[in-house]
């Protein structure tokens, strides 16, 4: 149940994106508020996953935000343990799932029909409406996953306890990130919830980067940062020009304990030790 006052609705919702000018911000901020703990530097970082990871198109950054929100609540719920980073990935696949029977798609490209990169493009989604629909799939998305991350975290029927849960987790943890930020990019994994789609690991990286620049700058988040641009296209490099979890891969996983042993015979092994050597910032310069 909620652990706070707040509760999320439709017009809140609206409102709380209004303020802070991202779909990804909107729904982790939304549902953090929901369980009662707030997280303000987390959630300004998932600023630049809006638009399908800095408006590449892929997933939509509602899915993003509410899956990072729903980790932390696995956190607070059962700690730092392999139990956690399982029942957010449980989660996460609940919230895909909550994305796909309403709207049939969960990549903000086929969802808004808008290359966010391409300036005429996005022009025509605002003078056809596309912020107002962008706006109602929020209010309405967002208040039901509260209730969508309460049913997952609820269900403890099957047996998670595995060696290592997350490529997404693994990337924070081998990052030197708190407990609760590695559970928090648990359900990330295999591009979101063994979804297939653009790599979590990835989407990870991008979060994780821009939550230490920011450290480095007052707490600003830049949505156009040309770091997070440069990561983007040296992961593209590593793996030939793909983003998506099932092309890197070739195939999907069938849940926790099939990416676990994935993991453990070394799978993606490559790419999470180029994420985790590119995405740290830069060193400041002394001049």
């Amino acid at each position: 149940m909620a652990q706070g006052v707040y509760r999320a609705t439709k017009f809140g919702t609206i409102r709380t994106f209004l303020k802070v000018g991202s779909c990804s911000e909107t729904a982790c901020s939304v549902l953090d508020r929901h369980f009662g703990t707030p997280m303000e530097a987390e959630e300004k970082a998932t600023m630049p996953l809006a638009g399908g990871i800095i408006q590449y198109g892929y997933q939509c950054g509602l899915l993003w935000g509410a899956v990072l929100a729903a980790g932390a609540e696995s956190y607070r719920r059962y700690g730092a343990t392999t139990r956690a980073e399982a029942m957010a990935v449980r989660a996460a696949q609940h919230l895909v799932a909550l994305m796909q029977d309403r709207y049939g798609e969960f990549n903000c490209y086929e969802l808004t029909k808008t290359d966010w990169r391409s300036r005429s493009s996005t022009l025509r989604n605002f003078m056809t409406g596309g912020p107002f629909r962008c706006f109602s799939m929020a209010a309405k998305y967002a208040t039901a996953a509260v209730d969508t991350v309460e049913t997952a975290l609820d269900d403890d029927g099957e047996h998670l306890e595995v060696e290592a849960v997350s490529c997404a987790s693994a990337l924070a943890r081998r990052m030197g990130l708190s407990d609760m930020h590695v559970v928090m990019a648990a359900g990330l994994a295999g591009g979101i919830g063994f979804s297939g789609g653009g790599c979590g690991a990835l989407g990870a990286a991008v979060w994780i980067m821009a939550m230490k620049t920011a450290a480095e700058n007052g707490g600003k988040v830049d949505y156009k940062d040309a770091r997070v641009a440069g990561l983007i296209d040296r992961f593209m490099e590593h793996t030939e020009g793909s983003i998506e979890c099932e092309e890197i891969v070739g195939r999907r996983f069938a849940g926790v304990v099939d990416h676990a042993a994935f993991l453990g015979e070394g799978g993606c092994a490559g790419v999470l030790a180029m994420l985790a050597d590119s995405a740290q910032p830069a060193p400041v310069s002394a001049g």
